[in-house]
């Protein structure tokens, strides 16, 4: 009886409690940054030499984990390795009329990722798992095709079609693996080349289950996305995935991996991926998967269908943000951290302010606008719950996103996690347009005061917030700016000012 009652009130470990954020016993806080836009290109280099030669200066801005794009072969050579050729080859092989890949070389990604262990920053690889594109051959096969907006209605009887399934990796060969896929391992697909005709097809016969069960629902059921969608349930595709996971993490130096696309993916599979690749390597692998989703309701399922195997990117707080941009003062600030992740699962929640495709044009297109872009970034590296990411495209110059005010006053808040930003949280919900946070610092940090509005004139507000009693008869100056002074009184208390539209950082002089 005690035995079924331990099981019964058994909790799954919280990911962000025991998988590695950062340097072994340090107190400093951990961040992590997407080091990559859609469109990224180098001058006169590769990308991964770009990034080996930006190591130092991450290192000394505090990033201590890099998620990097996909190091695998892309299924074009300008591809970004979303569309998932060979998982096996790292820019080594020649395939797809190319060795390196569109970041650069094996050699150049192994250099990258050695110099970034030398300086204590862990790298995360994007593991591409849901599909495959530009397969070596065609194959003909049954398959249904079925409603693009419900995949669960059959829109005509099983025929037969032509499609791209066959890999063969001639330039591999069965180097690191032997596998070799073709229709058997896959669920769908998206073009019939007999009659050159685009939909969803549903591939049927011999061995075909249909579509996977344990996926999102949305559009009935959300396992086809794109491309030639893969069957997890495979025995051969589960026995290549889980030889690949452990093998790019030794093979890289990696510490763990960020998911691409997991609500059209079979969770069994994922979850048992993570498990499988945690025995072999380390207990502390890191993981975050991407779910997207702005619904909290349809994430929190998932986080507990993983049991604490992975984090998850806080996608209900970036909608939160990026509907704050577009509402500007309209927008109740004392809101903004409700329906998140990091609110009701803090311990789950990667947070993010954009990323790689919610650039405006790109297919999650949701950008936060050039005028909320600080307030949320003071949101997620200031505050105590959750673990942030910078995105690339906001850091550094770059054709598709760059603002250089914004760029510059993120290194700001960015110095400001680093030196002052620990402690217990305190909320000042003040106004509709402004609020405030207080962190109360800890035995090596001081602390700090936040504020950030969104109202649209010219307002100085104004919110009494309390540092504490440690801090009484002592002044605080904005961090953001070069001046503004506030004088905390016998209890702690200050009255500290931020400029309407804008963020302000307080620290103690």
């Amino acid at each position: 009886m005690n035995f079924l009652k331990s099981l019964f009130l058994r909790q799954d470990p919280v990911p962000l409690s025991y998988m590695k954020l950062g340097p072994e016993l340090s107190k400093e806080n951990p961040l992590m940054i997407q080091f990559f836009t859609w469109d990224s290109k180098a001058t006169g280099t590769s990308w991964w030499k770009h990034f080996e030669n930006e190591i130092p200066m991450l290192a000394e801005m505090g990033f201590t984990q890099v998620w990097l794009p996909p190091p695998n072969k892309a299924a074009e050579k300008e591809g970004r390795g979303y569309d998932a050729y060979d998982l096996w080859d790292l820019g080594e092989f020649n395939q797809k009329d190319t060795v390196s890949t569109r970041w650069g070389s094996k050699e150049e990604l192994l250099s990258a990722c050695r110099a970034a262990k030398e300086h204590k920053i862990d790298i995360i690889i994007d593991a591409v798992l849901n599909h495959k594109l530009g397969a070596d051959r065609t194959e003909r096969f049954q398959a249904i095709p079925v409603n693009p907006q419900d995949r669960l209605k059959e829109l005509d009887k099983a025929r037969e079609i032509e499609g791209w399934t066959v890999f063969d990796f001639p330039g591999r060969g069965n180097k690191y693996s032997a596998m070799r896929w073709n229709q058997e391992h896959f669920t769908g697909l998206d073009w019939d080349n007999a009659t050159r005709t685009k939909g969803v097809f549903k591939i049927v016969g011999k061995g075909h289950k249909g579509w996977a069960k344990n996926v999102d629902r949305e559009l009935g059921n959300y396992d086809f996305l794109l491309g030639i969608d893969v069957d997890h349930r495979h025995p051969e595709v589960q026995k290549d995935f889980f030889s690949w996971g452990p093998w790019v993490l030794e093979t890289t130096g990696a510490v763990g991996f960020r998911l691409d696309a997991i609500k059209h993916i079979d969770r069994e599979f994922t979850r048992r991926f993570l498990e499988n690749t945690r025995k072999s390597t380390n207990r502390r692998m890191f993981s975050v998967a991407e779910f997207w989703s702005g619904n909290l309701d349809a994430v929190l399922p998932y986080t507990r269908a993983f049991k604490g195997e992975t984090a998850f990117f806080d996608v209900p707080l970036h909608m939160n943000f990026h509907d704050a941009s577009k509402h500007y003062s309209r927008y109740d600030l004392r809101n903004v951290m409700n329906n998140s992740l990091v609110k009701v699962k803090p311990g789950y929640a990667v947070t993010f302010v954009d990323n790689h495709e919610t650039v405006e044009g790109q297919s999650l297109e949701s950008w936060v606008g050039d005028h909320f872009k600080i307030q949320a970034y003071a949101l997620i590296l200031l505050r105590g719950a959750g673990y942030p990411c910078v995105f690339y495209g906001d850091l550094y110059p770059n054709r598709e996103c760059y603002n250089e005010h914004i760029a510059r006053n993120l290194k700001l808040l960015i110095k400001a996690r680093q030196l002052f930003a620990y402690g217990a949280t305190q909320d000042y919900l003040s106004t509709k347009n402004c609020v405030g946070f207080v962190r109360t610092g800890d035995s090596t940090h001081s602390g700090c005061a936040v504020m950030l509005s969104n109202r649209e004139d010219d307002y100085l507000h104004v919110i009494r917030m309390n540092v504490g009693k440690a801090h009484a008869g002592s002044t605080f100056r904005s961090f953001l700016t070069t001046d503004g002074r506030v004088e905390i009184d016998a209890d702690g208390w200050g009255e500290f000012t931020c400029f309407a539209g804008s963020a302000q950082v307080w620290v103690k002089i």
